[in-house]
């Protein structure tokens, strides 16, 4: 997989450290759901520290007595963090629940709904995260660029977490999508197709990115037979450039996760995209947003710390490490912000 390449940057000058962990990386959930208050499941708000989301599901499974595919939950959440999500039980567990204490987990508030959480029922994510080392100067320079980078987009890249350490999963689906390993986990089997797409797209992503710095601009070019997602969440491919429609972002120009009854760009996007496309794969296809815009930007500096804390919400799907690695003009890895006790980190 090649390097990730961004449109705007605080440039080579300045540099800063972030760590995932439990005090310098916390994620909210924000759901896209309203819950009623009345139905036959009961909605846990709850917070976790140092697991995953699996990791909690399972826990919350052997209180209950009960299979982890009865907990109902949105998305997936860092282990190496805090963070807040909604999960969903049966109703008849809330009595139950009123005793439940665990270390790691903690239920924030409760009520009621008229159905299960399903997979994707969240509009996106609100992080904070402490970044190290910043002098004053250089944090208004980070907050400059962040707010930059809402206005005009991010390209929307997997992050490095998608690609497991060592990108080992990458080898793996490279493997299996060329018939020479072969997997019998149905789980496992999906998320090493979705990995093959992610590779495709994040190198499709690169090239149109290294195709805008070319001509000098910062803004993602269009091209003609671009496939864009309205704000109504419908594909299109208008046969006149909606330039005006995208600098107002009700248009997004999308990319392609390869595959099978997927719209597919045409004209000069054709040319680009076809190079990371394979037609022969049977697994469904997808677009995916090639722009996000990050939104609710704050900046709080502590100067005495040299800590700045950089705050936003990102749609679901996305990754605040990309935010970061634009910020900063470079590509992380797992090792990079992996947690450091307090000497570490006075030593870098």
């Amino acid at each position: 997989m090649r390097k990730r390449e961004y449109l705007q940057s605080v440039g080579e000058d300045i540099s800063f450290k972030f760590y995932q962990t439990p005090t310098d990386f916390v994620v909210d959930e924000i759901s896209s759901t309203e819950f009623k208050g009345k139905g036959n499941y009961l909605i846990l708000h709850v917070k976790k520290v140092e697991l995953t989301t699996w990791d909690m599901i399972a826990i919350f499974a052997e209180y209950m007595a009960v299979p982890a595919q009865k907990i109902g939950y949105a998305g997936l959440k860092d282990k190496h963090a805090t963070t807040t999500q909604y999960i969903s039980v049966d109703a008849s567990y809330e009595t139950l629940l009123k005793k439940f204490y665990h270390k790691q987990i903690k239920i924030l508030s409760t009520t009621r709904h008229s159905h299960s959480i399903r997979m994707g029922d969240l509009a996106g994510n609100r992080f904070s995260i402490n970044l190290h080392f910043v002098d004053n100067i250089d944090a208004g320079k980070i907050e400059k660029v962040a707010r930059r980078i809402a206005k005009d987009g991010l390209p929307n890249y997997f992050g490095y977490q998608r690609f497991g350490r060592d990108a080992d999963s990458i080898k793996q689906a490279q493997e299996m999508i060329q018939g020479e390993l072969f997997i019998e986990d149905s789980k496992l089997k999906n998320f090493l197709i979705s990995i093959y797409q992610s590779v495709f797209f994040n190198d499709w992503l690169r090239d149109r990115v290294n195709l805008t710095l070319e001509n000098n601009e910062t803004k993602f070019k269009i091209l003609e037979g671009d496939v864009y997602l309205s704000d109504a969440g419908n594909l299109s491919t208008p046969k006149i450039m909606p330039t005006k429609e995208y600098e107002s972002k009700k248009l997004v120009p999308t990319g392609l996760l390869c595959g099978r009854d997927i719209f597919r760009a045409r004209s000069d996007a054709r040319e680009i995209e076809k190079k990371y496309d394979d037609e022969f794969l049977q697994e469904k296809g997808y677009r995916r947003e090639a722009l996000i815009y990050p939104k609710d930007i704050e900046c709080t500096y502590v100067k005495k710390q040299t800590l700045l804390n950089l705050s936003f919400s990102l749609p679901k799907g996305s990754y605040a490490t990309v935010f970061l690695e634009s910020i900063a003009g470079k590509n992380y890895s797992a090792k990079d912000v992996k947690a450091k006790d307090a000497k570490a980190k006075a030593k870098k």
